[in-house]
């Protein structure tokens, strides 16, 4: 409610801003309503979701931001041509619209059972809230596990000093990791300057603005395929196939735009449209690996005693290297031109080893329960102890 009713401000600063400061002060706002949604959300789906369909439910946050990133196209791509020149404060008002749906929708969303445990000494309302989200009485292996996660927690003093401990180097090490090979994919690259990007390569202005339209569809589709997916063939095999698929297109990529683009001026129209082709297949990659499975795995992984405290980690680190991708792009194609393509294909190789060797399988795993994939893990379970219980 916090984060949606920040994000309204920020909104409605932007739109009736008259300098520039306001716009900043606007845009501050923003970031806070989207961090405040980045912390809650993916955690609040994971803890209300059944253990068989969490990926499902919560995959389907990146689901609507690539919603909301294509309605910013398809309005950008519409008030661009607007005169005179207020275009742009209705492109920027209109992120009103999603900020009020988020701050008087969360008035009506019920607490995670999780959270009635933890405020609270009372159980009586976490298992009901437990039996109406499940279908069935049968709830009371899911409390203890609950209650027990809880008083765990109580013993934890200070939830960022103690995340970073030997037993949870693990999750901490995921925290870090995850959100840091999500941006380095150079998926921002696409969604911040995808116009920019395809001009370069001899697309003129509207018909670049329809291409990042073009793409923002094909992330839904395949964020929306993973969705489908993700519990039953787990996040390993997602991850590294979407890895595969922006390995191959991103190198195809950067040799097409090797050998015809050069320094200056742009590609003909076919190539044009080869490089559209594979960056709409890179995207696809993203949409069913990296995208939403960035999102689902930090959520999934923390016991509750530093679930906050890692969620928080998380989305640090995801912010810190958007701005970090963002800030450096324009210098980066600039000085790699078509290399830029094999710096983050790169990243993509090593992002995938990464996966293949040291992140575990968490399909249908409850969430409090979390802790066995550790103990089971070849290389984790030295960090994390013997006494974990191996998953059959």
């Amino acid at each position: 409610m916090v984060g949606g009713a920040a994000f309204l401000a920020g909104a409605s600063l932007n739109g009736a801003a008259k300098n520039i400061y306001m716009l900043i002060f606007g845009r501050l706002l923003l970031g806070v309503g989207v961090g405040f949604a980045n912390q809650a959300v993916p955690l609040y789906l994971s803890e209300m979701a059944p253990a068989k369909y969490r990926g499902a439910f919560n995959n389907g946050f990146q689901f609507s931001v690539g919603i909301g990133a294509l309605s910013a196209n398809l309005i950008n791509f519409g008030t661009q041509k607007i005169k005179p020149g207020w275009g742009w404060r209705l492109s920027l008002a209109m992120a009103a619209i999603p900020a009020t749906a988020l701050t008087l929708g969360a008035i009506f969303l019920p607490e995670t059972p999780n959270s009635l445990i933890q405020r609270s000494e009372k159980h009586e309302k976490a298992e009901k809230m437990l039996q109406k989200i499940r279908g069935t009485s049968d709830v009371q292996a899911e409390l203890y596990d609950l209650i027990k996660a809880r008083d765990n927690s109580k013993t934890i003093k200070n939830t960022y000093k103690n995340i970073v401990r030997t037993n949870y180097r693990p999750q901490f090490v995921m925290s870090i990791a995850i959100p840091f090979f999500q941006q380095v994919t150079g998926i921002n690259v696409i969604a911040f300057y995808a116009p920019i990007v395809f001009r370069t390569i001899g697309f003129a202005e509207s018909a670049s603005l329809m291409s990042s339209v073009m793409t923002g569809v094909v992330g839904i589709v395949t964020t929306f395929l993973s969705m489908l997916v993700v519990d039953r063939v787990g996040r390993r095999f997602l991850l590294i196939l979407g890895g595969i698929i922006m390995f191959v297109s991103q190198m195809v990529v950067g040799v097409v735009m090797a050998a015809k683009l050069g320094n200056h001026g742009g590609l003909s129209k076919g190539y044009g449209d080869v490089v559209l082709v594979l960056i709409g297949i890179y995207v696809a990659g993203f949409g069913i690996s990296w995208g939403p499975l960035g999102w689902l795995i930090p959520s999934e992984i923390f016991p509750l005693e530093i679930r906050s405290a890692g969620q928080s980690v998380s989305v640090g680190v995801n912010f810190l290297f958007t701005f970090l991708v963002g800030q450096t792009f324009l210098s980066m194609l600039c000085r790699f031109k078509s290399g830029i393509f094999f710096f983050f294909g790169g990243w993509v190789a090593v992002m995938t080893g990464f996966v293949f060797l040291l992140l575990p399988e968490t399909k249908n795993v409850p969430i409090e329960q979390m802790e066995r994939v550790w103990g089971e893990h070849w290389f984790w379970k030295k960090f994390v102890g013997s006494n974990q219980i191996v998953i059959s």
